[in-house]
């Protein structure tokens, strides 16, 4: 999922944020917690990188091959395959990086999440 800049989410998980204190020091009186469904905006996404050319060309390679190297005489099979296979390291870094996405949400009700995954957000 590609999150941007001013897109609406919607908070798939319930998420624990902490014990609320009152009083005393240490003492708690609750949980504080933003439950599934509570919606917002996208205000920052960090750690995304571009799409390099090769992870383009990996791309579109694998779609390629997916979708046409049945129909394809098998020379030029085995040569998009060689191609492809020269590209996984391209891609397969650039998976790595992608898994560390986090994102800052302005929710409707005020609260800012930052530093949360994609992962508990979807686009609405």
């Amino acid at each position: 999922m590609a999150l941007e800049e001013g897109r609406r989410v919607r908070l798939v998980a319930d998420l624990g944020i902490g014990e609320a204190v009152a009083g005393e020091p240490g003492a708690a009186v609750g949980f504080l917690s933003l439950g599934a469904g509570l919606e917002g905006t996208v205000e920052r996404v960090d750690g995304e990188l571009p799409e390099s050319e090769a992870v383009r060309e990996y791309q579109r390679l694998k779609a390629l091959f997916e979708d046409y190297g049945h129909t394809m005489p098998a020379a030029s099979r085995e040569r998009l395959a060689a191609e492809i296979a020269s590209l996984e390291p391209a891609w397969a870094a650039h998976r790595e990086r992608g898994r560390r996405v986090t994102v800052r949400v302005r929710f409707d009700n005020g609260f800012v999440l930052d530093g949360a995954h994609q992962d508990v957000l979807a686009p609405q």
